[in-house]
């Protein structure tokens, strides 16, 4: 079953984008800020934080990279407009830093003054493959003293990660730490399940420890029993970490979660590049592959 899993999960970029579309549904929350804001207070009604973000990446157009920064502005105006407890989480190659550095600085420290005047509201900026990792550390490190409100990615597959946690620790700043979804080189990278695990587990120490807020982003309940257990033994607040999950990625677990009494956000992406993030989804929910393949032969 694993090697078809496989087989059907190379095949989906092929598959018609209509077939694709009914089970990409769970995991965004439609093509347009209403459709954000409405996912969004549905969740915040449930106890949820929320972590708004907006499909695209690689963009190689100014005038794209101008347009997300526009609608990331919309989407902090109705944050503050509907009192939301969320953030918005950016992708660096969407605001245009793999062709223009200055013009992604520019629209990051916009997206900061925006945020800041409605209410001090935080601005994340994601972590992407591995050729943006020093590119999105510089920025950030450029960028923390004036604004403390922005807060990075750290990923536990990467070999440089402790590292670059030593460095950024003692800022205290707040880092979401996650396993990470880019294939990458085994020269960079472990690619061995169980070794990402333990350094998840040893970043998260490094950072708990040294006073930094932590998003524990992970859906891997091995990895939950031991932060719950780490956040015990240090006598943590709802202020100095939470949970994070995708939406509509293992919704009961994170309602177990939420009911131990631990803070939960929920990262909720929106937009009408919702294609490749839904392919993304579905390779790592193989459960579902087979309800894809017979949906295209029953059109078929």
């Amino acid at each position: 079953m694993r090697l078809l899993n496989r087989a059907v999960a190379a095949a989906l970029p092929l598959l018609p984008k209509a077939a694709v579309r009914p089970f990409a549904r769970p995991y965004i929350a439609g093509t347009t800020v209403t459709h954000l804001m409405e996912t969004g207070e549905e969740l915040a009604r449930g106890g949820y934080r929320l972590a708004l973000s907006q499909l695209g990446e690689f963009e190689t157009r100014p005038e794209a990279a101008e347009e997300a920064a526009r609608v990331y502005r919309e989407v902090l105006d109705e944050v503050q407009r509907r009192s939301l407890p969320a953030y918005i989480h950016v992708k660096l190659t969407q605001l245009g830093i793999t062709f223009d550095p200055a013009l992604c600085r520019r629209l990051v420290v916009g997206l900061l003054e925006h945020a800041r005047s409605r209410g001090g509201l935080f601005v994340r900026m994601d972590m992407e493959d591995s050729p943006r990792i020093d590119p999105t550390l510089s920025l950030y490190r450029a960028l923390r003293a004036e604004w403390p409100e922005l807060g990075v990615v750290i990923q536990a597959r990467m070999r440089r990660s402790l590292a670059d946690v030593r460095e950024i620790a003692p800022h205290r700043t707040a880092v979401r730490l996650c396993k990470g979804v880019y294939l990458e080189p085994h020269e960079i990278a472990y690619t061995d399940p169980e070794i990402i695990r333990e350094n998840y587990v040893t970043l998260l120490e490094e950072l708990l420890g040294a006073g930094c807020r932590v998003g524990i982003a992970t859906h891997d309940e091995w990895i939950i029993y031991r932060a719950a257990r780490m956040v015990e033994r240090l006598g943590l607040g709802p202020e100095d970490y939470e949970f994070q999950m995708l939406h509509g990625v293992r919704p009961r677990l994170r309602e177990i979660v939420l009911n131990a009494g631990h803070p939960v956000r929920i990262g909720v992406p929106f937009g009408p590049e919702w294609l490749p993030y839904s392919l993304r989804r579905l390779r790592k929910n193989p459960d579902i592959l087979g309800h894809v393949v017979r949906a295209v032969f029953r059109r078929g």
